[in-house]
């Protein structure tokens, strides 16, 4: 069965309560069971829960008397930034100050993201944030669903009540599917393998909601995937989570997506040699997405018309911007002076 089918099996057991993807042997389950107990035993935590980032964020030499753009940020410890110790190498706080510098305006920030949350958790960190009036959302979200073997039709649909509460609210949104967690150093085969099957197929129907939703999704995939093998400090101290350079690279696929939400402007291109910008089928571009990290899948028209045949019409593209973002909070962007960061303490 391929991704793009998987993916539209549990989108279609979501909305209609079927089970998903199967169960796996009773031998198979005994094997990973015993991998995931190997596993956890690898993965130090970190000593402290995550910096908040909380407050308003500015680009350095800007009017912060302008009325702020307000984000929201959702999901679970990827989203809370786990595992850096500066609330300035967070990933919310990195978009945030991207956002900043792209609108030329201060951006209120407000992160509800919290640590072992599941995608069961979204529907009551999103009511956390609707007095703020949030322009944006941001989600992060998906680990702890594979990682505790939650059915993915089950996520999709815990994912669907979340964004069709946002959309009432009028809130714009974007999702960071679900990371490739076949690249994580402490799983050993052959859970490496199934996590990344699951994490994949996850990411695809996530990307198919999101899409049928009007939100943008952008793939995290394997994004770290050839760095944190090649170098250790893309890990944090738990050797699970990223370091303050992985977040940031996070941040950086996630920004331009972010700023195509609000309309600030971005340019997009081709996600890869051999893909073009044309509209696919929703299930058929989520699935190539999975395997393209940095990819955003956003939904389309063909002949005016959004759905076809084979569901919702979905481009692939990947979006930049002029905006750079440090890989730590001790490093100085080449185009700005190292001075951005927080001018309000409070929320």
């Amino acid at each position: 069965m391929s991704r793009a089918s998987r993916a539209r099996r549990v989108v279609t057991a979501a909305a209609f309560g079927g089970g998903g993807l199967g169960a796996l042997s009773a031998a198979a389950v005994g094997v990973i069971y015993g991998e995931t107990k190997l596993a956890r035993r690898r993965i130090t935590p970190a000593e402290t829960d995550p910096p908040r980032a909380d407050g308003t964020w500015s680009a350095p030499a800007l009017d912060t008397t302008a009325e702020p753009l307000v984000l929201a940020m959702l999901g679970d410890s990827s989203a809370a930034g786990y595992g850096v110790h500066v609330d300035a190498d967070t990933p919310a706080a990195k978009i945030a100050v991207g956002l900043s510098r792209l609108s030329q305006r201060p951006v209120r920030l407000r992160n509800v993201a919290m640590v072992g949350a599941q995608t069961s958790d979204l529907v009551r960190q999103v009511a956390l944030v609707m007095p703020e009036r949030p322009d944006l959302a941001v989600i992060m979200v998906g680990t702890n669903d594979v990682t505790h073997r939650i059915r993915a039709s089950e996520s999709v649909r815990h994912l669907n009540a979340a964004l069709a509460a946002l959309t009432e609210a009028d809130v714009d949104f974007v999702l960071g599917t679900c990371p490739d967690l076949g690249t994580i150093r402490p799983i050993a085969q052959p859970l490496r393998w199934l996590a990344r099957r699951l994490s994949r197929t996850l990411a695809a129907a996530q990307a198919v909601a999101v899409v049928a939703a009007g939100g943008r999704a952008v793939s995290l995939g394997d994004i770290l995937g050839r760095e944190f093998a090649a170098r250790r400090e893309f890990f944090s101290d738990d050797q699970f989570h990223p370091s303050a350079i992985g977040y940031a690279r996070a941040a950086e696929v996630l920004l331009p997506s972010a700023a195509a939400a609000l309309g600030l402007t971005t340019v997009s291109q081709p996600a890869g040699p051999f893909t073009s910008t044309r509209a696919r089928p929703v299930a058929r571009a989520a699935a190539r997405a999975a395997s393209l990290p940095g990819t955003e899948v956003v939904g389309a028209e063909v002949r005016g018309e959004r759905t076809g045949r084979r569901g919702p019409w979905a481009r692939l593209t990947r979006r930049r911007t002029e905006t750079v973002i440090p890989t730590t909070s001790t490093d100085a962007d080449p185009r700005q002076p190292a001075t951005m960061g927080r001018t309000d303490q409070s929320v």
